[in-house]
């Protein structure tokens, strides 16, 4: 037996249930481990409130990233053994492989065994913020020295991370954040510049900070009207990375700026890594390296109990933090 968070319905974070439910052994191609943290993501608080692109069979587990310790692996299994300490690149099914809880089976091929100079908050905080940043800035983008990345909703922990992949390759990174409130937060947090929008000409900023230039890759899960805006703001030739749509307003298509400037705008998906064995076999060695080196750091806003997931998920909705939620198990 194992305490398993599950949710019977849809609704806010008191659907939320801590049940004691007995877990079956891994699957031939997985491993089960002993949850010591889960990562939070915004993904789980839409699938829990039905505004998720999964559709959940109740009642469901829930959950994308964790750490902890193998305690039994398939009978397919190789590359791990029982007793190493592990982290998990988020799987594409955030219910079947469900981590909220104290045991969970995993694909096995998603588990790495992490750096020792990582804790196991940190290491369930890692995998879907820095493969997500990876896959668009290094793989797709081709971030390298010289260049300038914006980077929107700057405070989340993809975004965080996007300013430390930008450093690790000798990019500049250049936040954009609502209010002021977090602005120095985001300075502390590795960004080179901060651009506070309600305050602030994005266009005109972008401008004087890249001589003029614009910055060749744009970073963005928003949309809406400010899409115009930063494709304003990009040099000829560069490319827009539209990976989320938080905003519900429609989102223009600026046609004479993108002809004018031959831009590329390229809808991405965390998917498109995980999916393909050598795409995310280049991303876990590039990862791994800068976790042992700590050039790679994940930052994390506050940590919670797993009996008081409730509150971690509200905390998580109010968008007050800097970095990643952790539950400790």
């Amino acid at each position: 037996m194992a305490r398993i968070v599950r949710i019977h319905q849809y609704g806010d974070a008191s659907v939320l249930k801590l049940e004691n439910l007995d877990v079956p052994a891994p699957a031939a191609d997985e491993v089960q481990i002993e949850v010591k943290a889960i990562g939070l993501n915004r993904a789980e608080v839409m699938f829990r409130s039905h505004a998720y692109l999964q559709e959940a069979e109740f009642p469901s587990r829930l959950g994308y990233e964790a750490a902890g310790v193998v305690v039994a692996i398939g009978s397919a299994v190789t590359e791990v053994k029982v007793g190493d300490a592990v982290g998990l690149i988020p799987p594409l099914d955030i219910a079947r492989w469900g981590t909220y809880g104290e045991l969970a089976n995993v694909p096995a091929h998603l588990v790495v065994k992490h750096p020792d100079n990582l804790s196991f908050e940190e290491a369930a905080a890692s995998w879907m913020q820095y493969v997500t940043s990876w896959g668009a800035l290094i793989e797709q983008a081709r971030l390298k020295q010289g260049d300038f990345v914006l980077v929107t909703a700057a405070s989340s922990s993809v975004g965080l991370a996007a300013f430390q992949m930008a450093r690790m390759v000798g990019a500049t990174a250049i936040a954009i954040t609502r209010t002021r409130a977090k602005k120095q937060a985001l300075l502390d947090a590795g960004a080179a510049h901060v651009i506070v929008s309600d305050e602030e000409d994005i266009v005109e900023r972008v401008m004087a900070l890249t001589d003029g230039l614009g910055a060749r890759v744009v970073f963005d899960p928003v949309g809406g009207p400010s899409f115009e805006l930063l494709t304003q703001s990009m040099a000829r030739g560069g490319i827009l990375l539209e990976y989320g749509a938080l905003s519900p307003e429609p989102t223009p298509f600026p046609l004479f700026t993108v002809l004018g400037k031959s831009l590329t705008l390229k809808g991405y998906l965390y998917s498109e890594i995980v999916s393909d064995p050598a795409t995310l076999a280049r991303a876990k060695a590039f990862i791994l390296q800068g976790l042992e080196s700590g050039a790679l750091r994940p930052i994390i806003a506050k940590t919670f109990a797993l009996e008081d997931i409730q509150e971690a998920h509200r905390y998580l909705e109010a968008n007050q933090q800097i970095g990643k939620v952790v539950i400790t198990v």
